[in-house]
């Protein structure tokens, strides 16, 4: 709808993992170095935490990416799962046949124990991360921590990634998960982008489609990270409903009120735009008084140009001003 408005062919505030679009602010790659460092030790466990929307999902494929060849991976991005149902994922993801049955834990860990030891013999690495990890419960991230004993007299044949929100801190510091916390040898947690990276991610997503970054004004860009906290994937939504706003209304720029308008429905919270509304109400009420009260003043007492005094000799228009005349000699 607004591409066209905009003169755009994609839209380059969707929040879908559209690799073209992909901004990797200094806390992205700080994060990516960290789980790529974990990787590459294959010494047990790594973590990632992050807020809701922070990119989190994103530094995981980008990972995926960048991994190098010599590297299986498995992608877990559904840990509501029993036990069964978690070791029977693994072994569906990294193509692992099983001997005996699917129904038995012993089974399935058996089989991916011979997988990994193939892998191994064969000069390769395994690596599993786990999306969503704080949605695993206690017993299943007991069972994760098994999987790791899966080793040599020298490595681990697994490396497991674990990426979930904030309480996943809150849940490998309980007692009972102790002996998983301490096997976790690299932590990170992702923070919202601040004002400057947020700047350069519109900068750099508006460059992708053609578009200036003056598109938004200032103040509209202050908002938009006020309102979003910089959090990645609000700051997608609210600048997506903006531009939709500004086709609507016919507009080219994105002013703070639009901003305001379209957060408020991207965050569920209507007395947002009721307050924009109170604040252009009160400016132009404003206006409006200094307006009258400037009209009473000029009605009461009408500004006349006949009662300034220029001096003599001075000629105003449609006037001649006479002043002393000199008396003449002689005549």
């Amino acid at each position: 709808m607004f591409l066209e408005h905009f003169g755009i062919a994609e839209n380059p505030f969707s929040n879908t993992p559209d690799p073209n679009f992909v901004y990797m602010s200094r806390r992205h790659e700080e994060a990516l170095a960290h789980l790529s460092y974990g990787v590459k030790e294959a010494s047990g466990f790594v973590l990632l935490t992050g807020e809701v929307g922070t990119g989190k999902t994103t530094i995981s494929r980008c990972l995926a990416e960048r991994l190098p060849g010599d590297i299986d991976l498995a992608l877990c991005v559904n840990p509501r799962l029993d036990e069964n149902e978690l070791l029977a994922y693994i072994c569906d993801e990294m193509g692992i046949e099983v001997d005996g049955s699917r129904y038995s834990a012993k089974d399935l860990m058996d089989s991916i124990n011979k997988h990994l030891l193939e892998v191994h013999a064969s000069g390769r690495r395994a690596v599993l991360i786990i999306d969503e990890a704080q949605n695993l419960p206690p017993q299943l991230l007991e069972l994760v921590r098994l999987l790791t004993n899966l080793e040599t007299a020298k490595r681990k044949l697994l490396q497991i990634i674990l990426i979930g929100q904030p309480e996943l801190r809150d849940i490998l510091a309980r007692e009972d998960l102790r002996q998983l916390s301490q096997r976790i040898t690299a932590r990170y947690h992702l923070e919202p982008m601040d004002l400057d990276q947020m700047r350069h991610c519109l900068s750099h997503r508006l460059g992708i489609v053609g578009l200036p970054i003056n598109l938004f004004h200032e103040k509209a860009i202050r908002e938009i990270y006020s309102l979003s906290r910089g959090v990645p994937r609000l700051v997608n939504s609210i600048c997506e409903r903006a531009m939709l706003g500004a086709y609507a209304q016919g507009r080219r720029g994105i002013d703070r009120q639009l901003v305001d308008l379209a957060a408020s429905e991207v965050l569920g919270r209507p007395e947002i735009a009721d307050e924009a509304g109170v604040v252009a109400w009160k400016w132009a009420a404003l206006a409006l008084v200094l307006a009258l009260g400037a009209a009473i003043l000029y009605l009461r007492d009408p500004f006349d140009w006949r009662q300034v005094s220029f001096g003599p000799g001075t000629v105003l228009a449609g006037e001649i001003a006479v002043g002393p005349t000199e008396p003449r000699i002689g005549g």
